[in-house]
């Protein structure tokens, strides 16, 4: 009988095993791509490389249109450009440097003190929340300086993928890849992603296609291109578009 048992319970043992055995290669089966699939992401690649060099080309200048000077300016500008353009930003925060010269200084202000002057930003209370809370960290931690680890940025109040990206490639040269909001937009129009609208998936596939050393100056030049000619709330300008014989135009 106990032979009997110790049989049933090997039997068991060996079915789940082969179960798990099971399941983990349909997960490695599932996650491998197929033909089709890599020759997709092959000519995506492609794509996105002429599409590198002729942006290169048509801004060779592009740079981050927020102003500033020292790093945590920077920081402070990406908070405030939420759901605000970046000239209205630019604006606003000359007399927010000029109240609040240094780190320690915002970080000593009140959140009213603070909100007061960046209301015209929008959503100013919990703006000028993560700013107090942002700069203080700075000022206890960091002996105010701004962090160059992304994870250590991602951790600092109000500070997102996005921001945290922005910082670590405009000012500390890493390779980076900002999803804003033109970013989205024209990679998709471009087909260089399919459809996808959440910045953190549309950064994950633009990855696996953008060489790293581009990334940060690739997603500027958009910025300048979504501005001028690819455009959200008018008709594209394609007719002077330096892409127009490439670009697919998906959803214009």
């Amino acid at each position: 009988m106990e032979e009997k048992k110790k049989t049933a319970k090997e039997k068991k043992t060996a079915t789940e095993k082969l179960s798990v055995k099971n399941t983990s290669a349909r997960k490695t089966s599932a996650k491998r791509p197929t033909k089709k699939e890599n020759q997709r992401q092959e000519a995506r690649k492609q794509l996105a490389l002429e599409i590198i060099e002729r942006l290169r080309k048509e801004y060779p200048d592009a740079e981050c249109s927020l102003d500033y000077n020292e790093a945590w300016k920077l920081l402070v500008s990406v908070r405030l450009a939420a759901q605000c353009t970046d000239a209205r930003v630019n604006v606003v925060v000359q007399d927010l440097y000029a109240k609040y010269p240094t780190v320690e200084a915002l970080a000593n202000a009140t959140v009213e003190e603070i909100e007061a002057i960046v209301k015209p930003c929008g959503l100013g209370h919990s703006k000028a929340r993560d700013i107090q809370a942002c700069m203080k960290i700075l000022h206890e931690q960091y002996s105010g300086q701004v962090p160059d680890d992304f994870d250590a940025l991602l951790a600092l109040p109000g500070v997102g993928r996005k921001s945290a990206n922005l910082i670590v490639g405009d000012v500390f040269g890493k390779p980076a890849i900002v999803t804003d909001t033109h970013c989205i937009r024209l990679v998709n129009r471009m087909g260089l992603v399919d459809g996808i609208k959440e910045p953190g998936k549309v950064e994950r596939e633009l990855w696996k296609i953008i060489p790293a050393e581009e990334g940060n100056d690739f997603c500027h030049r958009l910025v300048y291109h979504g501005r001028e000619v690819c455009t959200a709330r008018t008709k594209p300008y394609c007719d002077r578009c330096c892409l127009q014989d490439i670009c697919p135009k998906a959803g214009v």
